[in-house]
């Protein structure tokens, strides 16, 4: 009996706003940790690493799509899109997932590809090392190949495996480092300490691979706040990643942390406190030369983004000008960007009166703080 020529390849639940246009290829399932009290998105499946074959498989799939797709790339360079999306009537909707994901990386390049899940490094450095090769092999157009990474597992990592896996193709490591406050990491049981953090962080970047960390303003809490961005600094300092990617702390409910949350262990930050530890951040990283990277609508000035080293009095001249609004001003500025209707304080002025008078009205009638917060972090669920 003839086997069934594969179709589909899996794509995984997950990936950074930054690789939106990026191939996806899941060399791993779930997370190896699975325990952090803010992240419910594993929480029902246990982790997995995938066999080199069968990744070579899905690689084969992505090739054969990129083919297919390439029929209707014209002499020009431009696509002609209505025929290269004709196809998919002749698919499955699985199928048509694999091709339209393949189609779309090739017309944005196809340059770009991310690994999927949660903690692709854990499996053995060797058999990341053959997936990259294949993959450059089969898709000769990658320039760029990153993951994601725990720093727990990132520390165990030597220079000399990184640097393998650098000549394997790997580019950029993204890793959730979240807080640089070993008593923050600990409260949200992140399963990491800053010291890993720090460990983790100098053996890539010595290997020559790109880092990007996250930071959560926030996640400490009213009691850890200070600390959690001081803290931070500190890790950043001794690091000098070559991104720090601000993803600002929403507590979920279906997080042990709401949990905490609910029982008062925990008690949420306001808007402008988490905007101080941005603020502290900037200031106690002077000397690093990474981006810092507000690349989230969760983020409540996006626009503060840039060079910790060139862009550092810009930036905090942003956030000093958001301090200088009337308190009401904050307030209304706040939900109106909670509610997806502004990106800058300065929007606030094209819209209608009306919008403008409920907004004010709304913000004028919740006095209780902690209220607001509650309120702010409830708006914020809708982007995560």
């Amino acid at each position: 009996m003839t086997e069934k020529k594969q179709t589909t390849y899996r794509i995984g639940p997950i990936r950074p706003p930054s690789e939106a246009n990026s191939l996806l290829l899941q060399i791993t399932g779930g997370c190896t940790w699975n325990r952090c009290k803010f992240c419910g998105l594993y929480k029902h499946e246990g982790f997995r690493a995938f066999t080199v074959e069968s990744v070579k498989a899905d690689i084969d799939v992505m090739a054969e799509y990129a083919e297919l797709a390439k029929d209707y790339q014209c002499e020009d360079g431009t696509w002609n899109k209505r025929a290269a999306l004709e196809r998919l009537n002749q698919m499955t909707q699985e199928e048509r997932n694999c091709y339209y994901l393949v189609y779309r990386w090739l017309v944005n390049g196809g340059e770009n590809v991310f690994l999927q899940d949660g903690n692709s490094l854990a499996v053995k450095t060797e058999r990341v090392v053959e997936v990259l090769r294949y993959l450059r092999e089969r898709l000769p157009s990658i320039r760029r190949i990153t993951t994601y990474g725990r720093a727990e597992t990132l520390s165990k990592i030597s220079v000399e495996q990184y640097k393998a896996l650098k000549e394997a193709g790997l580019s950029r490591i993204h890793s959730g480092f979240e807080s640089g406050s070993d008593r923050v990491l600990s409260m949200i049981n992140k399963g990491t300490t800053s010291e890993q953090e720090i460990t983790a962080g100098k053996n890539i970047r010595e290997a020559g691979i790109e880092l990007s960390v996250y930071f959560m303003p926030g996640i400490g809490g009213k009691d850890l706040s200070e600390e959690n961005a001081m803290e931070t600094a500190r890790v950043v300092r001794a690091i000098n990643p070559d991104f720090v990617r601000i993803r600002t702390a929403v507590v979920k409910d279906d997080t042990e942390l709401w949990q905490d949350y609910l029982d008062g262990k925990f008690k949420l930050c306001s808007e402008n406190e988490k905007l101080m530890e941005i603020k502290l951040l900037i200031e106690n990283t002077e000397g690093c030369t990474g981006t810092l990277a507000s690349d989230h609508i969760i983020n409540l000035l996006q626009e503060v983004h840039g060079s910790l080293d060139t862009d550092r009095r810009k930036m905090l001249s942003m956030i000093e000008a958001y301090f200088n609004l009337p308190e009401f001003r904050q307030k209304i500025f706040q939900l109106a960007r909670r509610s997806g209707m502004v990106t800058r304080p300065e929007d606030l002025e094209l819209l209608p009166s009306e919008r403008m008078e409920k907004l004010a009205h709304f913000a004028g009638s919740v006095t209780d703080e902690l209220l607001w917060d509650r309120k702010m972090n409830d708006l914020m669920m809708n982007f995560i």
